[in-house]
This record gives structure tokens, C-alpha cells and sequence, in this order.
């Protein structure tokens, strides 16, 4: 019968929006390592106002205008993908919708923010395995852009908008070139260009840093939009695209070089070697995606499974990303590679983290989302197992900001119309 009501409830909910809802008797997982079984959430005014046991809590059911009763189902922050071209490309074969990679080198003043689009049809099957926020990212050149960070749903960019402009993205030049595949593997060499594409990122960031302590004669988009990032009081982070060793320890030298406040490595294949320098500057690190293949021939074949535990026992803070062939659509797939982390050395709590509260912390908006905690907003989903396994990812209820958002999208509506059709169920 609870579950029954569950159901009743979404087709006037989700059009007839509550300013009070109760969930209760689920599974909380916070997001910052803590559970709670029978867990009681208060929503107000798209703010968690509440949350205690349901066994123990008096409420006065008369105030709430929305009881909903979860009957033991898990409770999940929603996840966050980072460092993704979600929203930025539909059909990853049709050149006319990849909106991500603009014509340039140093294009510091490109914005993805303004090129999210809020009616793709990709979101919405992301959306329904828990992730609900994303960093829309740009890509190409040496500096690819701006990126935004947006939630899955929304009426437009500017609604779907959480935070605009949160950094710029610097590929680092590789310091390696050549090796082989994993059927005929081979060393990799010295890249000969390396200083040369270095330097010239250094010159760049000079001249950036010369034009914002001074009156140019001369408006320059490029250098205006990097104004922001020599200025004490800038929250904006620089998010260097990075995986190898000497990458990344030239990324440390170069960001203590421009006393760059919030920089970032995004890659970070090599992290674990690079440990105690990245733990003392205090930089963290978005993993690249796990489901891949070892980088080089010596290395462990389970290697990148387990580079979320070797950062972990590292101290070093990090959360998972997707960046990848076909990223948009596999962006799903999110919560099964913390499930592949946890497999691989995380608990349970520290996989949830991972794609959760330290995604948030490192993309600056930790103080309102992340974790399921009394005064954030209420930006969450339930799910009738783990959201970590693919078997048991099965999302019933999401709330975006203290709204129920729907949870099918064109493939379950499919699914329902030809099973309905066949009498297959």
C-alpha cells in the first residue's frame, strides 16, 4: 500500500509543486560518510529543515503537505558529473550537435554556459540514474574555455544555471608521445616538443597577468576573461587537464608560479606517484574515467580501478569524472564506476563521496549541495537498491532543489509501450 501511495502521488506532484515534503523511512546515505537507517527528511522551501529517525521523531503529519514513504529504499545526495561534455553534444557523429570545441588555441573567453541545452534528450537518461549535476565543460586548444556548473534539469540555461564561469580549463601539453595498444603494447618516448608548448602557456599566463595589473590601451576578450584569476578575492578555479608524472609536477611549480588560488588536475593517471607534493599544495584531483585501460605496459592491469584507493590512502582529496569516448551518454554509467571503486579498495561511504560531497568541494559548491544535511538545498534522489550497481539502480523519486522532477525519460517510456504491446513484462 505504501508503495502504491508513492506512485499515486507523482502525476499531480510533479506539475503541482509542495512547499513541504516529508520523506520517510528510508535508507540515508548523507554523502559525508554517514547512513542512518529509517531515516526521516524534512523539505521546505527546497531546503532540508529536518532530518532524524522516523522511529523516534514526533511530526505532525498535518503540516506537511507531502508524505512520501520510501519502505527502506536508499536516499542518495545527487551525484555529480564534472569535467563533461553533457549537454554540450547530442549525436556524438553529427558535427552540427557538438557545441564543444571552438576554433582557436587560447580561448579563455568561450563560455559553455550559454551553450547548454536544457531539452537534450541525453540529460534526461543521465538524470534517471542519480546524477542531477553537472560541469558542463569545453574542449580543443590549449585553453578550451569556461565551463559552468548546471543541473539536469531546468526550463533553460539560464534556469539550469547553479554556478556560471567556475573556471577555465588548460590542456597541459603531453610529456610523452608514442607507446602502442593494449594488443601490441610499446614504450613511450620523450615528447621533444614538450618546453616548447609549455613555455608557451607560461608566456600566455604572463601576458594575462600583465594586461589585469594594468589599463590596457587595448580591450583583448581572451585576456579580460582571465582578469579574474589574479585577483585576491577570485573563486574561480583552473582546471589543468593533466595525467602524466611530469605534467603533473610542472603543473604544481607552474601553479605556485601565478599563485593561482583553486587550481585542479583533471586526468591525474599519475596522481599516486605525485602524492606528498599534491597532498602540501593542497591540490586536488578529478580522476579520469576508471573503466579504461592501463597507460603504459608495465603497469598493473587493474591499475586504474584502483586509483581512487591509492589517492584515498594517499590523502588526497579527488572525485570521479567520465571524460571518454561517447562522455555525453556514458555520463550514466557515473554511479558504476564509484561501484568499481568500491570494488576496488573505497567503502561504500567513500564511493558516495566520490561522486558526491567532493565533487562539490572541489567545484566550490559544497556550502549548498553535495550531502543530505540540515540548511542545503534539497537536491536528491531514492532509489530502490544501490545506486552503485547497475542490477539495483533504480531510481523512484527525484528532487532538484526541493522539486520532484519525473523519473522515466524516451527509453523507459519506449520500454513501456512496446511491453505494454507484447504483454512483456
Amino acid at each position: 500500500m505504501k508503495k502504491l501511495f508513492l506512485f499515486l502521488i507523482f502525476p499531480c506532484a510533479i506539475f503541482a509543486q509542495k512547499n513541504k515534503i516529508l520523506l520517510l523511512n528510508g535508507y540515508l546515505h548523507v554523502g559525508n560518510g554517514q547512513t542512518m537507517e529509517t531515516a526521516l527528511i524534512g523539505i521546505e522551501n527546497g531546503k532540508i529543515s529536518m532530518i532524524g529517525n522516523a522511529l523516534t521523531t514526533k511530526i505532525d503529519k498535518k503540516y506537511w503537505d507531502t508524505i512520501i514513504s520510501l519502505d527502506g529504499q536508499h536516499i542518495y545526495p545527487g551525484f555529480v558529473a564534472p569535467n563533461s561534455t553533457l549537454g554540450l553534444t547530442e549525436i556524438d557523429a553529427v558535427r552540427a550537435t557538438r557545441d564543444f570545441n571552438d576554433v582557436g588555441i587560447f580561448n579563455p573567453h568561450v563560455r559553455s554556459q550559454i551553450a547548454y541545452n536544457v531539452e537534450s534528450k541525453v540529460i534526461e537518461t543521465v538524470r534517471t540514474n542519480g546524477v542531477l549535476i553537472t560541469q558542463s565543460t569545453p574542449r580543443g586548444g590549449s585553453i578550451s574555455g569556461t565551463s559552468s556548473v548546471m543541473f539536469l534539469n531546468g526550463w533553460n540555461w539560464e534556469d539550469a544555471t547553479l554556478m556560471k564561469d567556475d573556471g577555465i580549463h588548460v590542456n597541459w601539453p603531453s610529456s610523452l608521445e608514442g607507446g602502442g595498444w593494449w594488443a601490441e603494447p610499446a614504450p613511450k618516448k620523450r615528447n621533444e616538443n614538450y618546453e616548447k608548448s609549455k613555455q608557451e602557456l607560461i608566456d600566455f599566463f604572463e601576458m594575462a597577468r600583465a594586461y589585469s595589473s594594468d589599463k590596457p590601451m587595448k580591450t583583448d576578450q581572451r585576456l579580460d576573461a582571465m582578469k579574474t584569476f589574479f585577483q585576491k578575492e577570485s573563486n574561480e578555479r583552473v582546471y589543468f587537464h593533466a595525467s602524466e608524472l611530469q605534467q603533473i609536477l610542472d603543473v604544481i611549480d607552474f601553479s605556485n608560479k601565478f599563485n593561482l588560488k583553486y587550481p585542479v588536475i583533471v586526468g591525474g593517471y599519475d596522481a599516486h606517484l605525485a602524492g606528498k607534493r599534491l597532498k602540501d599544495a593542497k591540490i586536488p584531483v578529478m580522476l579520469q574515467r576508471l573503466h579504461s585501460l592501463p597507460e603504459n605496459e608495465e603497469d598493473a592491469v587493474d591499475l586504474p580501478f584502483k586509483l581512487p584507493s591509492l589517492l584515498q590512502k594517499e590523502g588526497i582529496k579527488f572525485c570521479l569524472q567520465n571524460e571518454g569516448d561517447m562522455e555525453a551518454m556514458h555520463t550514466r554509467n557515473l554511479p558504476f564506476l564509484a561501484g568499481t571503486a568500491m570494488s576496488y579498495g573505497l567503502t561504500e561511504e567513500e564511493a558516495i563521496r566520490s561522486v558526491s560531497l567532493s565533487a562539490c568541494e572541489i567545484l566550490g559548491i559544497d556550502k549548498n549541495y553535495g550531502s543530505i544535511e540540515i540548511g542545503k538545498s534539497a537536491t536528491l534522489f531514492v532509489s530502490k537498491g544501490s545506486a552503485l550497481d547497475m542490477k539495483t539502480n533504480q531510481v523512484t523519486l527525484i528532487i532538484s532543489n526541493g522539486k520532484l522532477v519525473p523519473t522515466n525519460n524516451f527509453q523507459t517510456i519506449l520500454f513501456e509501450k512496446y511491453s505494454n504491446k507484447y504483454k512483456q513484462k
